[in-house]
């Protein structure tokens, strides 16, 4: 059930978190895209506007040397070598630069044609073939080209990229190119790190969710054990004086000639483990109520130093009569924030159960002081004393030691269960200490 619980809450943290890294990632490559398409047309539009110029068209250079070559027709590139497609051209305007070159950061050249799509005239900042602009052209798609607005593309070519821009031209049309390899490998590059790094975070993220998945899981399942041992412990408690009412009822079916006065014995065993099971029951729905009212109790400022006398001083001649000599060292005056009722009760609960197992001839002695901002109070007996590995659970429900032993003084393991969760709800500390064979203490610190 657990795997199952743990299994399920990473297949659900996987799935939300890759929908998040989806939906960033796509995000940023949609802005990203978006920019680069718009810093490509801004390029596109400027080298455009210059082939445009009426400076441009007076001043083009037909068919110099020293790399400005232009050609007209198809015999522009003739008896030239052919440029790699990923040179790049200098910014016009620099050192040395021809203030005629389109103001471009990449290569980039223009084709001309009439209104049959064929080539009339071609402008580029390097010597190319006339296959290469034949090739060109043919990438561009024609049908979508209107008569009078600009068209703009991209297309890929010998391993290049490029942009284009269509402007109707008179009686035909310029076409503007421009290298865009670069722009496009920041798109793709931005794909394959996104790939790599959504992987690596997903496997990074998996370990860490199943490291929290089990510490997560961890005190569902001590609860769920917890509740299974306390439906168990419970069960037990109550079918001990069940099967003891059961069988003297049976007694008391078989005699039904013999009258009440002879079988007394029998309907007070009934009586005393009914009364058993009451206290069980009561006890078990103060638990229960204690739980669902920790945010409504009404606390306040009350003298735990009265407290404590108001318990003790009742108790004296029942701790006389079991022969156990009881001492105490209580600070006059002090006070603490709380319920003055439930507090008594926890005190109650820790002298009771001094004198239950301080043995015969013992002693019990209760101090309270104030230790710093706090009042401590100490209740301790002499006796058999609580074993190390059993000091940390005596404090849980139905949980003993000796279970026979708590038995024949009458508990049922619930007494230091309520004891802290009083103590809880007031903020305070409850714990035990001991030496086995010569007694314990119970402390009790509140504020």
């Amino acid at each position: 059930m657990f795997k199952k619980l743990r299994n399920r809450f990473l297949i659900v943290n996987l799935v939300s978190i890759s929908i998040m890294m989806l939906v960033a990632f796509a995000t940023i490559y949609t802005i990203t895209y978006q920019n680069v398409q718009r810093e490509t047309s801004m390029e596109l539009y400027k080298v455009s506007d210059f082939y445009h110029s009426p400076y441009n068209s007076s001043k083009m250079p037909r068919g110099e040397d020293g790399g400005m070559g232009t050609g007209s027709g198809t015999g522009s590139g003739s008896g030239s070598e052919s440029l790699p497609s990923n040179a790049m051209g200098g910014d016009n305007g620099g050192p040395g630069g021809d203030p005629n070159s389109p103001p471009a950061r990449s290569v980039s050249f223009m084709i001309k044609t009439d209104d049959q799509w064929k080539i009339t005239d071609t402008h580029s900042r390097f010597d190319m073939e006339d296959t290469f602009y034949t090739e060109a052209l043919q990438k561009v798609d024609q049908n979508k080209v209107g008569d009078s607005e600009r068209q703009t593309g991209q297309f890929a070519l010998d391993g290049t990229d490029w942009a284009y821009v269509v402007d109707p031209s008179g009686d035909g049309h310029m076409i503007v190119f421009i290298d865009v390899t670069a722009q496009q490998g920041i798109l793709t590059n931005l794909i394959y790190t996104f790939a790599v790094v959504g992987l690596v975070m997903l496997i990074v993220i998996y370990f860490l969710s199943r490291y929290f998945a089990n510490r997560s899981i961890a005190p569902v399942r001590e609860a769920f054990e917890k509740q299974k041992q306390f439906i168990g412990d419970a069960s037990h408690e109550l079918k001990t004086p069940l099967a003891i009412i059961n069988t003297n009822a049976d007694v008391l079916l078989a005699n039904q000639e013999d009258t009440i006065a002879n079988q007394a014995k029998w309907l007070h065993y009934i009586k005393s483990e009914t009364e058993r099971m009451t206290g069980l029951t009561n006890d078990l729905l103060y638990l229960t109520q204690m739980d669902d009212s920790r945010s409504t109790m009404i606390h306040a400022k009350f003298n735990m130093s009265d407290a404590v006398e108001s318990i003790i001083l009742p108790m004296e001649a029942v701790i006389f009569e079991k022969n156990i000599s009881l001492d105490y060292n209580i600070e006059p005056n002090l006070t603490v924030h709380g319920n003055s009722e439930q507090i008594k009760q926890v005190i109650l609960i820790l002298l009771d159960n001094a004198v239950k197992y301080s043995g015969p001839k013992g002693s019990v002695n209760v101090t309270l002081q104030r230790q710093n901002n706090d009042v401590m109070l100490a209740v301790s007996n002499t006796g058999e004393g609580i074993a190390p590995e059993h000091l940390d659970r005596i404090f849980d429900r139905f949980y003993r030691t000796d279970s026979s032993r708590a038995r024949k003084h009458g508990g049922h393991g619930l007494g230091l269960a309520i004891a802290r969760s009083i103590v809880d709800q007031h903020k305070g500390e409850v714990y035990a200490r001991s030496v086995v064979g010569e007694g314990a203490t119970f402390y009790v610190r509140l504020s």
